[in-house]
């Protein structure tokens, strides 16, 4: 059997619908809790000396400030958009952080809209059920925006990209933090693709974008002051307690005497596909990009 066609009869449906990923986040939010206390639904960002190894939400909120101090906008009084917002994890550090800052996030889950606004009472943050692709923000209207490991649900595509694109003030910024490719799909190897079908499949994914034309798409649209950051050594170590996540997210379901939600296994299927896919460096990277308009 030729490895083209081994490389065929892996090949799986990545469609990530609205509706697969509304279920994915409605479903899996709960086992978030369980990764991050403070619900980052993230890797995280290590720097020696300064964040813990041996405690995840240390490095997943250093990626919060990482981003925050990437957008550069005024700390009183600027707007942020959160595109994919989860249940507002960074929405929260942000605006501990900064009080005089306004973010706004949008998702697709009603639950994480429900929860996450509950989550933002009495701070300046609020969370709309929307997709990223068509907001309800007027044109031209933020100071900022970013997007952490959430474009690749609609598999970094261009209307997401558009969208940021067009709701963001002149010179504003977009920071963008996620996993990559580094070549085209069809020049992955046999491990590489498998890893990769199965990773999309348990998180919903429609793909992760190719990490050279992800630059000249911003181009394409506008985007200026294009910065691309390979960061998948500062990533790695919060890659490394998916395992040890999995084992005791299980463990304690056990001793609850509770069952796995069916989704809850696609999403321990996906984080242990993280882990595997992250291991074929050659082919998988992490990034933070930063583009101006």
């Amino acid at each position: 059997m030729s490895t083209l066609t081994i490389l065929h009869k892996l090949k799986l449906r990545k469609s990530a619908t609205k509706e697969k990923i509304i279920r994915f986040y409605d479903e899996a939010t709960e086992d978030y809790e369980f990764w991050s206390k403070d619900f980052n639904m993230h890797f995280g960002y290590y720097i020696p000396f300064k964040t813990n190894l041996f405690k995840r939400d240390s490095m997943l909120n250093e990626m919060n400030q990482q981003v925050f101090d990437r957008l550069q906008v005024p700390k009183k009084n600027s707007l942020v958009a959160d595109l994919g917002c989860g249940i507002g994890g960074a929405i929260r550090y942000g605006l501990r952080k900064y009080p005089l800052l306004n973010i706004i996030g949008v998702t697709l889950s009603p639950f994480q809209v429900k929860e996450g606004n509950k989550r933002l009472k009495n701070m300046n943050g609020l969370i709309l059920g929307e997709n990223y692709c068509h907001t309800s923000f007027t044109s031209s209207s933020v100071n900022g925006a970013y997007a952490i490991e959430s474009f690749c649900h609609s598999g970094h595509g261009k209307p997401a990209l558009q969208e940021a694109y067009r709701i963001l003030k002149p010179n504003a910024k977009l920071v963008i933090t996620d996993a990559f490719i580094k070549k085209d799909e069809e020049q992955l190897c046999i491990g590489s693709t498998y890893c990769y079908e199965q990773l999309c499949k348990g998180w919903s994914l429609e793909g992760l974008g190719n990490i050279e034309k992800m630059k000249e798409t911003l181009k394409e649209i506008g985007f200026s002051n294009i910065t691309i950051e390979d960061v998948s050594f500062r990533v790695a170590p919060s890659v490394l307690h998916v395992p040890f996540a999995i084992t005791g997210f299980i463990i304690k379901k056990l001793f609850r005497k509770e069952t796995l939600k069916p989704q809850s296994w696609k999403n321990l299927k996906g984080s242990l596909f993280a882990l595997l896919s992250g291991l074929h460096m050659k082919s998988f990277g992490y990034y933070i990009i930063t583009a101006e308009k």
